[in-house]
């Protein structure tokens, strides 16, 4: 005779004591700070981790990271705990900054033969990139044809994997334009909605990358602009001037920097760029290496 499957019972507390070993090891992997009054918060996103994997405690799932040798769940964890929300061409002015005032400078060196580089530090489910993609090819329909391409970067498997497949419905494909959408998406209907699908021509612009923005970096080159909007808000003061200071070594002076609209740089690190625009910077002068010195170091991402 077979017995009925018992039904997994996930612990429906959280201990103080494995909330401070949630809170260091986010601390200690991300940089990130929790307080007590994100507990509720904290319960509920990782319960839903807890069940995917079939663990019965928060304990329990804690060891299981500290010995989870493909470190693939971490991602899971780093997510749970932020926000991924995004839509695309959010923060409409950096984007208008792009095509107008960044664009026409990037297409000198493109015209010279010169390669271009742009990275999405922490790309969620994909607008952001996207929606760079789609300001190149506004700015010219062939770009494609130079060495330009975009670097899309997140920590979170899953986030990257959604923004891969290049699928958006419902709320997911907020701010978007119906020219925008009639020019770079396929559209089709699948029980009453409608999933709106990339264009190769956008998506062959994108590289997406799995990463961890406080673990070492693969690629060594620099980066002609990097969008970093809404990512550092989840991390303390060191964590983030630590960051500022990376992102300034893979800079040129020539370099932009884009960040959300909450987030501000620190006093510690307010000297290595200058503003130039809404959340919109550069690197001061003689703070970072110069172009001829980055072309002479390897980069593995290409």
């Amino acid at each position: 005779m077979s017995h009925p499957k018992q039904k997994l019972k996930i612990e429906s507390k959280l201990s103080e004591a494995a909330f401070e070993r949630i809170a260091a090891l986010a601390q200690s992997e991300a940089g990130i700070v929790l307080s007590k009054s994100k507990e509720s918060m904290i319960k509920s996103r990782l319960t839903r981790r807890l069940r995917a994997l079939k663990i019965e405690s928060f304990d329990m799932y804690l060891d299981f990271l500290k010995n989870d040798s493909t470190e693939s769940e971490m991602g899971h964890f780093i997510s749970a705990l932020t926000t991924n929300v995004s839509h695309f061409f959010r923060e409409e002015h950096h984007f208008k900054a792009l095509k107008n005032d960044i664009l026409p400078l990037l297409n000198k060196k493109l015209s010279n033969g010169q390669r271009v580089r742009i990275w999405s530090a922490g790309c969620s489910n994909g607008q952001e990139p996207y929606s760079i993609a789609m300001t190149l090819l506004e700015f010219d329909p062939e770009i494609y044809r130079h060495d330009i391409k975009i670097l899309a970067t997140d920590i979170d498997p899953e986030v990257l994997g959604c923004a891969m497949d290049g699928k958006y419905s419902g709320t997911l494909t907020s701010g978007l334009e119906e020219s925008y959408i009639k020019k770079y998406f396929s559209v089709q209907t699948e029980d009453n909605d409608d999933i709106l699908s990339i264009n190769a021509d956008v998506k062959k612009l994108v590289s997406f990358r799995q990463l961890n923005l406080h673990s070492n970096w693969p690629m060594h080159g620099s980066f002609d602009v990097i969008f970093c909007r809404n990512v550092v808000i989840y991390f303390d003061d060191k964590t983030q001037d630590k960051l500022y200071r990376r992102f300034a070594e893979a800079m040129t002076n020539d370099s932009w920097l884009l960040l959300g609209h909450s987030e501000r740089l620190g006093e510690k690190v307010a000297d290595l760029f200058q503003s130039v625009g809404v959340t919109t910077y550069k690197p001061t002068k003689m703070q970072v290496k110069t172009p001829d010195q980055k072309q002479l170091e390897s980069e593995q991402w290409r």
